[in-house]
């Protein structure tokens, strides 16, 4: 079935809003639009992979070659015509590394370094998700190790100060996965922590992110990366769908914006109210639609509560959950999607 949607996704999909971002408010920006983008990736994020098997499972569908599917890019690639494999852009799906000697084989690449979150991560959490996660040459990778992100021009190198630049073709890649996983991960997972350079625009988002996204389009190639993750992750990088979305949060050079039908002011189907809202326990959900299941997580993606009403209004009872911020997944008979912040006193 994913082959099949490899082969049938269509240029056209950049111009189309994903279902999955039915009930966001467009006419939000900054921390606002930030929060909610920051609650769908979590509560939409229903499936954790296993680091091994399933991530080589999924890099080899998900980083397939459109033109070639018995082939996988590497990122930070550029040249498959030379006699050094170290800089080869694309490889066999076949030529992954299991054993300890891996030259001239691929692994896989923590775009955003596993020693560099706040704390460490290892191979579960930020260190499964394959929207963060790329194949990659094995001495290149070593090559990269855990160093920051700077700016420069050309191919991917190693800067004179010792920081990496990912590539020209790469580097908006590299900003929207840092973008995503800054929205997934908070605090453990900034943009901050992976870079080095001037913040113009926006204290919390690097101005080379900012660039890059504006300066390297989204491609195919990620367009449909991000439709094969959702179906393996449950959620999607909001920056690859519409890279004007990090224009609206942080600032700075003006990206592509893939939704024009969209303006600013826009907004998609308010229809659900939550109150209380604060409250010490109890909420109430009413729509007009009929609610098909609630879903309560966590801030760090863990499920705490589903209930299915199956009617326009139901109630919530987190009376036995400890204080703080929730996101309230709501799905509607339709089959659309909506999340709400919930504050717990």
């Amino acid at each position: 079935m994913i082959r099949l949607l490899l082969l049938l996704l269509p240029l056209s999909l950049i111009a189309q809003v994903p279902a999955y971002y039915t009930g966001l408010d467009y006419g939000q920006t900054g921390e606002d639009l930030e929060n909610d983008l920051s609650a769908l990736v979590i509560a939409t994020h229903t499936y954790e992979l296993i680091y091994t098997p399933e991530v080589w499972n999924a890099l080899k569908l998900a980083d397939l070659v459109p033109e070639d599917p018995s082939k996988v890019f590497l990122i930070y690639g550029y040249n498959d015509s030379d006699n050094d494999h170290v800089n080869d852009r694309t490889r066999s799906k076949d030529e992954s590394c299991h054993t300890s000697s891996c030259s001239g084989k691929w692994v896989r690449e923590h775009v955003f370094p596993k020693s560099l979150g706040n704390p460490s991560f290892g191979n579960e959490g930020p260190g499964s998700d394959a929207h963060s996660i790329r194949a990659v040459d094995y001495t290149w990778n070593n090559s990269r190790s855990n160093r920051k992100f700077a700016e420069g021009e050309g191919d991917s190198h190693i800067t004179s100060q010792g920081f990496f630049y990912p590539g020209d073709e790469w580097k908006g890649d590299v900003a929207r996965m840092m973008m995503y996983m800054h929205l997934r991960y908070g605090n453990r997972c900034t943009a901050n922590q992976v870079s080095i350079g001037e913040h113009n625009f926006h204290e919390d988002m690097p101005d080379i992110f900012l660039q890059w996204n504006a300066e390297d389009p989204v491609s195919e190639y990620e367009l449909v990366r991000n439709e094969v993750l959702q179906t393996m992750q449950g959620n999607r990088n909001p920056f690859i769908d519409n890279p004007y979305l990090a224009t609206l949060i942080w600032g700075g050079p003006e990206a592509e914006n893939t939704w024009p039908q969209m303006s600013v002011k826009d907004e998609i189907f308010a229809i659900t109210q939550v109150y209380p809202n604060p409250s010490n326990g109890g909420f109430i959900v009413k729509s007009n639609k009929i609610i098909k299941s609630l879903s309560v997580f966590s801030v760090d993606g863990s499920k705490v509560l589903g209930e299915k009403p199956n009617k326009s209004e139901a109630k919530i009872n987190l009376e036995e959950i400890k204080s703080g911020a929730y996101i309230l997944l709501i799905q509607y008979a339709d089959e659309t999607k909506e999340t709400k912040k919930l504050i717990l006193q």
